[in-house]
């Protein structure tokens, strides 16, 4: 695996990870066109990006970090063939040379399906062994999501 830092990605790009997104995270938070995603991806300020290509260069892990209010926010999306390999941790300590906080929400339920009819798994476990710590007052709640806030700090 290939870990590619970027700060724009490409119309390609962004439908790979599109798909990518569409196929791992819970079907309630699916795009239905790339043009949705794009939309997504331009409210989002000072972006950056890592994307995870396997050798045929094809997108298997996207990391990408942004600021609101005045924080750094990120989400990572790991092709879930590829879960549980430390490429997560991996990209993870990338972002973590460089950064000093992320925030983040997740998703702390298994209540969620994918796209493909799998439960979506929660990944909190995994942010607790990489040194996040979770917000419990913080919460996301609304139709699409249902989460906790999380936050690492060097």
């Amino acid at each position: 695996m290939q870990f590619i830092k970027t700060l724009k990605l490409s119309k390609s790009q962004k439908q790979e990870i599109c798909d990518l997104w569409n196929n791992e995270y819970p079907e309630k938070l699916n795009y239905r066109n790339l043009a949705d995603f794009e939309n997504y991806l331009k409210n989002l300020s000072i972006q950056s990006h890592i994307i995870m290509v396997d050798k045929d260069q094809n997108i298997k892990g996207w990391y990408f970090d942004f600021i609101r209010e005045n924080e750094k926010w990120f989400a990572i999306i790991l092709d879930s063939k590829f879960q549980g390999k430390g490429l997560g941790k991996k990209m993870l300590n990338l972002v973590k040379e460089k950064e000093s906080e992320l925030n983040g929400w997740v998703i702390d339920h298994s209540n969620d399906k994918k796209q493909n009819g799998e439960i979506y798994e929660s990944p909190l476990s995994f942010y607790l062994k990489n040194g996040f710590e979770i917000l419990v007052k913080n919460r996301l709640e609304h139709e699409k999501i249902s989460a906790v806030k999380i936050k690492w700090k060097k």
